[in-house]
């Protein structure tokens, strides 16, 4: 039998031909700082098709130029980028893989010589003090992302990930420790989760094909949202259409963790089966035999894989052998 790792997956109309997606990982890399992609891009991505990962996703996208981490993020605020991605698309489409990109605004982490916008003036340690969001910033924010997923459409992407994960701006709004507000987007869950609510649904007025949304499913800080609370958004999210919940951790304020490998698919396994939801595992899965026990066990219908990925571009191929599945292989490299 083929291990379940090397099981197609399909959501939407779009099938995966495996469960091994490449997670999205800042490049820093645009060449002339405007959001554009470089040759870097290109090979990066495409090398990663040719490895045999099944979905790879692009790295966290600005919506906004103000949105971004730094002056090297990727940029989706105008129709200029849309040529670039849609090269990269294509490489990858004609390489075998599916391609998704992640929607991001960095909120208080950005890096940058603008006035950065929060949720509240609440700076993150050590860095520059935020401006409070007020409705204009808001407004803008979600027409962004609803702008960034017409583009991401226009490019030929298969898939689009909401970023609301690592202390970026959604998840600002999202967690009681950096969100002050008394208004409408702040106060209690109902309003935390406002503004993901209002950018999921703007999001869906141009775009009909799988969403995924990243989380931090654990705040490391006892002030933060517990998993409870999470799988309460994720059932929210699950209702508004969101079809898989890319489960990760922490990056909302300084925390020292003790760090294993799979240390955070508890997280995807009890959203999954508490919100009825599919999810992504991450974290430190390095071994295929890691890989394949937790997508084998339903644990998670997806395995994101960072780091192990810029180690070994090629690692589904040495996957596969280990798990003992034949795995197709460019027709360029069958001699070997």
């Amino acid at each position: 039998m083929s291990a379940k790792l090397f099981s197609p997956w399909t959501v939407k109309q779009v099938t995966l031909k495996n469960r091994i997606v490449m997670s999205p990982m800042c490049m820093y890399s645009s060449p002339n700082q405007d959001g554009k992609i470089g040759d870097w891009h290109r090979i990066h991505y495409a090398s990663r098709a040719v490895g045999g990962v099944g979905l790879i996703i692009v790295e966290a996208t600005a919506v906004v130029p103000k949105g971004r981490i730094s002056y090297k993020d990727l940029g989706i605020w105008s129709d200029e980028h849309i040529a670039g991605l849609k090269e990269i698309t294509d490489l990858v489409h004609q390489n075998g893989a599916k391609i998704g990109i992640q929607l991001a605004h960095a909120g208080r982490k950005a890096v940058l010589d603008e006035t950065i916008v929060a949720p509240s003036a609440i700076p993150f340690p050590d860095m520059k003090m935020p401006k409070a969001a007020d409705a204009d910033d808001i407004r803008r924010i979600v027409e962004g992302f609803r702008e960034g997923a017409r583009r991401a459409k226009e490019a030929g992407f298969d898939v689009i990930e909401i970023h609301g994960a690592h202390g970026y701006l959604i998840h600002e709004f999202l967690s009681p420790v950096s969100n002050g507000r008394d208004d409408q987007y702040g106060g209690d869950a109902d309003g935390r989760y406002r503004l993901l609510s209002e950018v999921i649904d703007a999001v869906q007025t141009v775009w009909d094909g799988p969403l995924f949304v990243r989380v931090s499913a654990n705040e490391y800080t006892p002030e933060g949202n517990s998993l409870d609370q999470y799988v309460d958004y994720a059932r929210r999210m699950k209702e508004q259409g969101v079809n898989l919940i890319d489960c990760s951790s922490g990056g909302l304020v300084p925390a020292s963790i003790d760090v294993f490998p799979g240390y955070q698919v508890n997280l995807a396994d009890q959203i999954r089966a508490q919100a009825g939801i599919a999810t992504g595992a991450v974290g430190l899965i390095n071994s295929p035999a890691q890989a394949e026990e937790v997508v084998g066990n339903g644990r998670a219908d997806l395995v994101f894989l960072g780091r192990e990925l810029l180690r070994n571009p090629y690692w589904p191929y040495e996957a596969a052998k280990e798990l003992r599945t034949t795995l197709e292989r460019p027709v360029q490299y069958q001699r070997a």
